[in-house]
C-alpha cells in the first residue's frame, strides 16, 4: 500500500488542456480564409485581377497558367473551409480528393515561373535576378514540404487543417511582396517576410488562447514556412546560389 502511494504521488499528472470550441475554430478558419483572399487581391490586383486576369498583359504566357492555378487553389481553400463550417464533412472530403491533384501542378508551375523570371532578369526591388530567383524557388520548396505533410495528415483533422492553412499562408507571402511598400520605403522582400510573420503569429496566438499550447503541427510547420521566406534572400546572396542560378 505504501509503495502504491509513493508511486501514485511520484507519477506525473496528465496535462489538461482547455476543451476545443469547435464553433470558435470554424469562425477563426473562415475569417483567415477571407483575410488571405483579401491579401491576395490587394497584392495581385493591379497586375492580375483588376487587369483582366487571363487578359492581363503579363510578360510571359506561363504566368497566365500559373496565376489561374494559384487562384483556383485560393477558391478551393475558401470552399473547403465553408464546407466544414456548414458541417458538410462528406462534401469536404470528396472535393479534397480532387483538390489535392492541384498542388503538384502548382509546384511545377511555380518552379517554371521562377526560372522564366530568372531568364527575363526580373528584379524584386533592389535585388539582382539571381537573388530574386531564390525568393519564389525556396518559398515553393517550403510549400511543398508542408502541403505534402497536410496530405499525409488528411485523416487527422486537427493537424490537417493547420498544415493546409500554413501552406496557404506561405503562398500569400508572394502577395505581401507586391503590396505598395515603395510608398513608405520598405523593401518588398521584407514586406513578404513581415506579412507572413503576422499571419503565423495570429495562428499561434489563437492556439494559445484556445488550446493553451501551440499545436504540434504548427510548432514545426510555422517555423519551416517562415524560414523558407525569411532565409531566401540570405541564401540567394551566397556564391553557391549564384553558381546554381548561372547553370539555369
Amino acid at each position: 500500500m505504501a509503495t502504491d502511494a509513493v508511486l501514485s504521488s511520484a507519477s506525473p499528472r496528465p496535462r489538461t488542456y482547455r476543451p476545443v470550441n469547435r464553433t470558435l475554430e470554424r469562425v477563426f478558419y473562415s475569417g483567415m480564409a477571407a483575410l488571405l483572399c483579401i491579401c491576395v487581391y490587394i497584392g495581385f490586383g493591379p497586375t492580375y485581377f483588376r487587369a483582366g486576369m487571363m487578359r492581363a498583359p503579363l510578360p510571359s504566357p506561363i504566368l497566365h497558367i500559373h496565376g489561374a492555378a494559384f487562384t483556383l487553389w485560393m477558391l478551393l481553400f475558401v470552399v473547403q473551409v465553408a464546407f466544414i463550417s456548414a458541417h458538410r464533412v462528406r462534401w469536404h472530403r470528396s472535393l479534397g480528393t480532387v483538390a489535392f491533384c492541384l498542388p503538384p501542378i502548382m509546384i511545377v508551375l511555380g518552379v517554371i515561373a521562377a526560372i522564366d523570371a530568372l531568364h527575363r532578369g526580373v528584379r524584386i526591388g533592389p535585388l539582382d535576378p539571381a537573388v530574386s530567383f531564390a525568393i519564389p524557388l525556396i518559398g515553393i520548396s517550403g510549400f511543398t514540404v508542408v502541403i505534402f505533410a497536410s496530405w499525409r495528415a488528411r485523416r487527422r483533422p486537427d493537424a490537417h487543417k493547420r498544415l493546409i492553412l500554413i501552406a496557404t499562408m506561405g503562398l500569400v507571402a508572394a502577395a505581401f511582396g507586391r503590396f505598395p511598400w515603395d510608398r513608405v520605403g520598405f523593401p518588398p522582400a521584407a514586406g513578404a517576410v513581415t506579412g507572413l510573420g503576422v499571419l503565423l503569429l495570429i495562428l499561434i496566438a489563437f492556439e494559445l488562447m484556445t488550446l493553451r499550447r501551440v499545436h504540434r503541427s504548427t510548432m514545426w510547420a510555422a517555423p519551416l514556412m517562415f524560414a523558407s521566406v525569411a532565409l531566401a534572400v540570405p541564401i540567394g546572396m551566397t556564391h553557391a546560389w549564384h553558381a546554381f542560378a548561372a547553370l539555369l
